[in-house]
């Protein structure tokens, strides 16, 4: 291409397309702080200097502070206590922040319950074999405390819904891609209520059919975990891949067209 075509593409923009904007002051301060939490300089927990300390820091004025905190707090990575002499407070946002998002988009594109179960045997059986390959013993022994001790309590409480979907949960996040885990952190709200739902429905219906699903899901998982500590990722593949397609059949057997729209109303 010539100069002189170059320079007509050019002559042919408006001044708006032609300008390349600068950041705000703001933006630039945000940026800044931003940073310093994405790279660990800040914690969570941590607070930030006060609003003087931080003005004479960036050399910035009131207004344009307030508004990158603004920013930052939009963003979850700052809560601000009105009144507070304390700076604002660093947060570490998890997939909650993305997960109400994430669900209005299913909500408006009529996707189904089946369907977000079917993502789910997508992206969980690769966790399990992630986890199996390069997970350590202390994952393995949170996974089997919550099997023998969490999963029981909840059952005796009535939660076993609960619990099934959490150690589903659970499981992706020690898997220790934070990929999967946000992936599956979007959508554990729909997954747990839909476990909840049939559970409760379950229990009401046919108690020892409960019952049955309760011990199966203890024995399932405790062979899970003999895979997990035997480093057999393949094994761990294949054993969550059957148990996630038994779990869909199971719990949405008769209510293959329920909407996520109707299950969070």
């Amino acid at each position: 291409m010539t100069d002189n075509s170059l320079a007509a593409i050019f002559a042919t923009r408006s001044d708006g397309e032609r300008g390349i904007r600068t950041p705000k002051t703001a933006e630039l301060v945000a940026r800044k702080l931003r940073s310093m939490i994405v790279d660990g300089e800040l914690a969570a927990g941590d607070h930030l200097p006060n609003e003087a300390e931080l003005m004479e820091l960036f050399s910035v004025s009131r207004p344009t502070l307030r508004e990158a905190i603004r920013v930052l707090e939009a963003e979850r990575l700052v809560e601000v206590r009105r009144g507070s002499r304390s700076g604002a407070k660093v947060c570490i946002p998890g997939p909650e922040v993305v997960a109400r998002p994430a669900s209005l988009l299913l909500e408006l594109a009529g996707a189904t319950v089946a369907d977000v179960y079917r993502a789910l045997e997508a992206v969980e059986p690769a966790a399990a074999r992630l986890l199996a390959e390069e997970g350590d013993e202390t994952a393995f022994d949170e996974l089997e405390r919550f099997v023998d001790e969490v999963v029981p309590d909840e059952y005796a409480s009535g939660q076993f819904g609960k619990a099934a979907a959490e150690f589903h949960s659970l499981m992706v996040r020690l898997s220790g891609s934070p990929t999967l885990a946000l992936i599956s952190g979007m959508v554990h709200e729909i997954f747990e209520r839909n476990h909840v739902a049939f559970a409760q429905q379950n229990v009401n219906r046919d108690r020892e059919q409960h019952e049955s699903n309760y011990k199966l899901f203890v024995r399932s998982q405790r062979k899970f975990i003999k895979l997990l500590r035997a480093r057999d990722g393949a094994g761990a593949f294949a054993h969550w891949q059957k148990h996630m397609g038994v779990a869909r059949e199971f719990v949405m057997l008769g209510r293959e067209d329920l909407k996520v729209q109707d299950l969070l109303d």
